[in-house]
């Protein structure tokens, strides 16, 4: 994955949601902080959840924007937001969320490229447990 993608400020390994909105506003919020995206984006990611679960197994959701959004963004980015006591998201636990933004078809390489980490269950254990900055970028660059 390219490594300009990540900044280190977006990753936040010890956040609380009451529910799966909650937890995607906190993901928007990390992108927007990191200057990414601009305040709309988040709504929709919001509206993104609403048409199809970002949820994809192993207690991982890559919340994302929908292509009405693509203004929005600055540039393409992505944010990993960790819930250690997880968060309902439709029957199914997540503890771990990978933000994105990208336009002009940036989602694609980054979601082939997250879901190449993701499937190995060794590097998808260890993000889902890192408690350290640097071991996420270290398995995501």
């Amino acid at each position: 994955m390219r490594d300009d993608l990540l900044d280190a400020r977006a990753v936040l390994l010890h956040e609380v949601a009451a529910d799966k909105a909650e937890a995607i506003r906190r993901c928007g919020r990390a992108l927007v902080e990191v200057g990414a995206v601009d305040e709309p984006y988040i709504e929709a990611m919001l509206e993104r959840e609403r048409t199809i679960s970002t949820y994809v197994g192993e207690e991982v959701a890559i919340p994302h924007g929908t292509a009405a959004a693509k203004e929005v963004i600055r540039r393409d980015a992505i944010c990993v937001v960790r819930f250690p006591d997880g968060v309902d998201w439709d029957g199914e636990r997540v503890t771990l969320c990978v933000g994105i933004a990208a336009r002009d078809g940036g989602q694609v390489p980054l979601l082939a490229a997250l879901a190449d980490i993701l499937l190995d269950p060794d590097r998808a254990r260890a993000l889902r447990e890192a408690t350290e900055v640097h071991q996420v970028v270290k398995e995501l660059t």
